[in-house]
């Protein structure tokens, strides 16, 4: 741990930023918390090699009813995120997604409070925006002229977008089997696009090879700090639009696992700041992942110490083929302290739920969303969940990039 007076000596040299703006103050290590100035540009922790986590000074933060006439997007909660400046804010739009009662649905299967979060509203078509734009929007405020990514299809749409929007170089790596859609929307936007055999650990090992030199800044998973700062507010958009109430259960598709550690965090820090009882009932999570690529499933029931040599197979839900997510201590941590747990569904049972789900509720989720779905209903005949449980499901994606992966299962 470096003397805290150098280090807050250092904090203290960084450009004045106004505190209505951002609460953004330093970044730890996930692994020891030893901090770090936010003054230069960062990606794993230097310490440990871990992700750095953003931390605010929350104590004596604002009310939340600032929010009453902020805009409808992610930027609503600008106190709670890095980003100093509105003049570095990269934005198309992204956040505040509608959340669904899925009554119909619930009734027939015994729910009486199911809930659907809908990121598939988001531009680009999926959650990822809110991680890009915040990633994007930081790297412009660090003056980065050009970033790359190894992506399961999504990611590598979402940094294609944003880098357009703020004047950068995309080069994006992505499975040569991911769908079209994907593939050509990366083209529109203007980005160097490589299509490598294999999955996104494959895909990782590309952008070593051609980031080498380290031209581009590299917005891997969790190896820079602010993807994660977008995610999160899914959790407190989830608070807000619940009325400052939370469900009992959220289940979350979990590849990397981004979102599920930003929720939590989202949670975490809305109790610091009063916005949340500080003794209010959390929800418990639930890390949805594909059997054919169940790594945390797999460390969580004890078959492996960990993931570093899990070797997963392509899934139709693209976003969960991530075999070896350096976010596992961190997804892991969120579930015991939930109390929740993970589970790994079949290929077939995602069809059946996409198919299920669009005939009742008319919404076409991605195969990751749609997951969720028999996760929960399995939950409910175990006796996890109950009936009258307050359960949302957190759909990543819009089905319609998925056409690829799903036209071989339509049927007359």
């Amino acid at each position: 741990m470096p003397d805290s007076a150098v280090f807050w000596g250092m904090m203290s040299a960084l450009p004045a930023s106004p505190t209505t703006y951002s609460l953004f103050d330093h970044l730890i290590c996930s692994a020891c918390r030893q901090p770090y100035t936010p003054a230069v540009l960062h990606t794993l922790s230097p310490c440990c090699h871990m992700p750095l986590l953003a931390q605010y000074t929350l104590t004596g933060g604002p009310d939340k009813r600032i929010l009453l006439h902020r805009e409808g997007t992610m930027w609503r909660y600008r106190e709670v995120l890095p980003v100093f400046s509105a003049a570095h804010q990269i934005s198309l739009g992204e956040g505040f997604t509608p959340m669904l009662g899925l009554n119909r649905l619930g009734a027939a299967n015994g729910f009486s409070d199911l809930w659907l979060k809908d990121e598939g509203k988001n531009p680009t078509g999926s959650f990822k925006a809110r991680g890009l734009s915040m990633a994007i929007s930081k790297a412009h405020e660090y003056g980065v002229e050009g970033c790359i990514i190894p992506t399961a299809g999504n990611a590598g749409v979402a940094m294609a977008a944003y880098c357009a929007r703020a004047a950068m170089q995309a080069v994006v790596v992505m499975p040569r089997h991911t769908p079209k859609a994907f593939q050509e929307e990366c083209y529109w936007y203007g980005a160097d696009v490589h299509l490598i055999d294999g999955l996104i650990n494959d895909c990782a090992a590309k952008v070593r090879q051609l980031n080498s030199s380290g031209q581009w800044l590299d917005l891997s998973t969790l190896k820079e700090p602010y993807r994660i700062e977008g995610k999160k507010t899914m959790g407190y958009e989830i608070a807000e639009q619940m009325n400052w109430q939370l469900p009992d259960v959220i289940l979350y598709p979990a590849g990397g696992g981004t979102g599920l550690i930003g929720i939590w965090k989202a949670f975490r820090e809305m109790q610091q700041l009063g916005w949340l009882p500080a003794d209010i009932r959390l929800p418990r999570m639930v890390a949805v992942q594909a059997e054919n690529c169940q790594p945390l499933v797999d460390t969580w029931l004890g078959k492996q110490p960990n993931a570093q040599q899990y070797n997963g197979k392509p899934t139709l839900a693209n976003g969960l083929a991530v075999p070896r997510p350096i976010g596992e201590p961190l997804m892991l941590n969120v579930l015991h302290e939930s109390r929740g747990l993970t589970l790994g569904i079949s290929e077939a049972d995602m069809v059946d739920s996409v198919r299920e789900i669009g005939k009742t509720e008319g919404v076409f989720l991605a195969p990751e969303g749609a997951a969720l779905w028999t996760a929960a209903r399995q939950l409910l005949r175990q006796g996890w969940l109950s009936a009258t449980d307050r359960v949302l499901l957190l759909n990543t994606g819009n089905g319609q990039k998925y056409l690829d992966n799903l036209r071989p299962f339509l049927t007359d």
